[in-house]
């Protein structure tokens, strides 16, 4: 009797702790079954957010293109527009010309005729003349006389570069562009800390958004004027202080081949004289001459063009003062520069009294001669050397 109670409390107790393994197993199941849909929830819910992240990046990129192919057409319109206005402008010269020698044909039925056309053509080269002398300065009388004399401030750099200060401001600054395509400005605050540039002297470092073509850049009432490397003929107005672009301009004709033969990096050679913003380029229709074009510097527009009878073979650089243009020469094997060349927008003085004045010997050429009419004095760049030349001046006839 003992022995079937014995057995009857042993089987009720296994059974007990089979029933309670049962449950265990159960559970175990259960929470591995929502454990795995948490993760499947999980899994899915991070691809959905790498989706989204990848359809944004994706947006972001189509939003990129857009803008830029966009701004590609603003280009690409204004580049047309100018060489449409460009070629008119080409179009009345010729009609012009053909009008005039149409005019001084012989006929003897119509003197009279050619008589009129030839007034009506002297008068409207004086009013040329005219507008041109209220356009400019016409108080600034003076002409180049000679030089007096040169001093290498430093050789530091590239053998190309530019450097100058800026005849609209009242400070003394230097600023340092060396070579022919780069987009950093070094910026001193005189002279004498750019020759001595010393750790203790460090000048100021300007990033340009874009990198400059050539050495004819120029820096007038604290804006940076370059013409943007990858471009035919695009001049940018960039602020120096605020370190942004103001403004841009597309120069007809300009940037088919170099301005100086001796210096092929430089397409368009952009100065400052008593006058304002020029720029000087070649033309392959102008067989090589030298073309001036008078910039508004505010409103970034062209006021009036000039073919000069001055030729880029064999030029190194040029300059104006006063509104006349000074072309120097050298040889390609390097020797003395001189300046071969004079051409006056007035037509006010002889150009052929100063032809082949030379400047101090120096070895091989220079790649940029920039007049300072603050300083009346010329800013040079040679073979690596930073030059200054000392000039003499006299009134114009």
């Amino acid at each position: 009797m003992i022995i079937l109670q014995l057995r009857f409390l042993l089987v009720s107790f296994f059974t007990s702790i089979v029933g309670e393994a049962q449950y265990v197993m159960q559970d175990a199941v259960l929470m591995h079954y929502i454990d795995r849909r948490f993760l499947s929830f999980e899994s899915r819910l991070e691809k959905c957010n790498q989706d989204i992240l990848d359809y944004v990046q994706e947006f972001r990129d189509f939003s990129r293109r857009m803008i830029s192919r966009l701004e590609g057409l603003k280009v690409y319109k204004a580049e047309i527009k100018n060489e449409v206005e460009h070629l008119l402008t080409r179009v009345e010269r010729a009609q012009r010309d053909i009008d005039y020698f149409e005019s001084t044909r012989e006929s003897t039925t119509c003197v009279e005729v050619d008589e009129d056309l030839v007034e009506k053509q002297l008068n409207e080269d004086a009013e040329e003349k005219r507008k041109v002398k209220l356009m400019l300065n016409a108080s600034c009388d003076s002409m180049l006389a000679g030089i007096k004399s040169l001093k290498i401030v430093k050789k530091t750099g590239d053998t190309h570069g530019s450097w100058m200060t800026d005849p609209g401001k009242d400070h003394l600054k230097i600023y340092f562009l060396s070579g022919s395509k780069n987009n950093v400005i070094l910026e001193f605050a005189n002279i004498r800390a750019f020759s001595e540039m010393n750790h203790k002297l460090t000048p100021r470092r300007v990033n340009l958004p874009s990198s400059w073509q050539g050495t004819g850049h120029v820096i007038y009432n604290g804006f940076l004027f370059y013409h943007r490397y990858g471009s035919l003929n695009e001049i940018v107005k960039y602020n120096i202080q605020r370190r942004k672009v103001t403004d841009r301009m597309l120069l007809p004709g300009a940037g088919q081949i170099p301005a100086y033969e001796l210096f092929p990096d430089t397409k368009i050679d952009l100065a400052i004289d008593e006058q304002g913003l020029w720029a000087i380029h070649a033309e392959p229709d102008t067989s090589g001459n030298l073309v001036i074009t008078k910039i508004n510097h505010m409103t970034m527009t062209v006021e009036h063009t000039w073919d000069t009878s001055c030729n880029s073979k064999n030029a190194e650089a040029a300059f104006l003062m006063c509104g006349t243009l000074y072309v120097v020469y050298n040889s390609p094997s390097g020797g003395t520069s001189r300046i071969g060349c004079v051409y006056d927008v007035l037509d006010t003085i002889n150009a052929y009294e100063i032809r082949m004045l030379p400047f101090p010997k120096r070895q091989r050429s220079h790649s940029m001669i920039h007049y300072n009419p603050k300083e009346k004095q010329l800013f040079a760049w040679a073979n690596g050397s930073q030059i200054l030349y000392k000039l003499q001046t006299k009134q114009k006839v």
